[in-house]
């Protein structure tokens, strides 16, 4: 059964695996250069709009992911001249960026959706799938951005875009994994509460922690804005997330493969903490409700 039906708003991933290799021959061939010289005339695009349209492409051609990323690093470089103009710091004008005009941007689907789009799944296999889309998303992005980088890398009067690339790919990474976060209350019967301002800061900083959010602590947690401390965490998050990214600026197609490696593990990893989350919290009815997480732990229980 297929994962995704064509025209799905902000899917994931692709409909089948993809161990990055696709993504890196298509960034790395003679013909994929041309999406990269759209960099010169993006500057001044909305990085919020490209954000959207990536998580958009899901399954899209490979070379048309790495355009869009270029575009994307085009407009975040000029963003950050502004930035050290302005006298701000990396870090925090990267968290403001994120909280600010990316994260409200993030298309979240609702349950009842989710269900329709992924052809009646539910429960466990539905959490299943949008893992295995949101890991094959970030594994493809990390293989683009690796690959670009890689080209870069060889090419010296080109490596001083280099950076402007790995701060492209960790807000993509950041986004999709974001975006799982909150699918992935709405599979679980454990959506946040309030308004969608309230909601889309409950969930960054839910991905701060790498951690489910807690439905007894919402009130004080959530609100129209992040807090200093959510902020800090966030803004930790993201800097840890672009020093990993770093590590692919690798020659050849090594960059490549590491960055859709990297990206693979950590979103797993982060997808097994907020379902554990989840599940302990349905589970012991912490919202009212039984919810998936209490029949996966009676499953559980009854197979040992």
């Amino acid at each position: 059964m297929s994962e995704d039906t064509a025209g799905d708003r902000g899917r994931t991933g692709p409909q089948r695996p993809d161990d990055g290799r696709e993504a890196a021959e298509a960034a790395g061939a003679p013909d994929a250069a041309a999406p990269g010289t759209e960099i010169a005339v993006a500057g001044q695009e909305d990085v919020g709009v490209l954000v959207g349209r990536i998580l958009d492409e899901g399954s899209a051609d490979s070379k048309r992911r790495a355009g869009l990323i270029g575009r994307l690093a085009a407009a975040l470089a000029g963003r950050a001249r502004s930035a050290r103009a302005g006298g701000a710091a990396r870090g925090r004008w990267l968290a403001d960026l994120f909280a600010n005009e990316i994260a409200p941007r993030i298309p979240v689907r609702d349950r009842e959706t989710l269900i329709r789009h992924y052809g009646g799944l539910v429960g466990e296999e539905l959490a299943d799938a949008l893992v295995r889309n949101a890991s094959h998303t970030t594994t493809a992005v990390g293989a683009a951005g690796g690959a670009l980088a890689a080209v870069q890398f060889t090419a010296p009067p080109l490596l001083l875009t280099a950076p402007a690339q790995i701060v492209a790919e960790t807000v993509v990474v950041a986004a999709v994994e974001v975006k799982l976060i909150a699918e992935l209350h709405e599979v679980y019967e454990e959506p946040a509460p309030g308004s969608g301002l309230q909601r889309t800061t409950g969930y960054l900083a839910a991905w701060a922690r790498k951690r489910g959010i807690d439905p007894l602590r919402a009130g004080e947690s959530l609100s129209a804005t992040l807090g200093a401390a959510a902020r800090a965490a966030l803004q930790r998050r993201l800097m840890r997330m672009m020093g990993r990214h770093l590590s692919t600026l690798g020659p050849y197609l090594t960059g490549a493969v590491a960055g859709g490696t990297l990206n693979r593990t950590a979103t797993r990893s982060l997808a097994a903490s907020v379902r554990a989350d989840l599940r302990r919290r349905s589970a012991h009815g912490a919202s009212g409700r039984s919810g998936i997480g209490a029949r996966a732990a009676g499953e559980l229980g009854e197979g040992r």
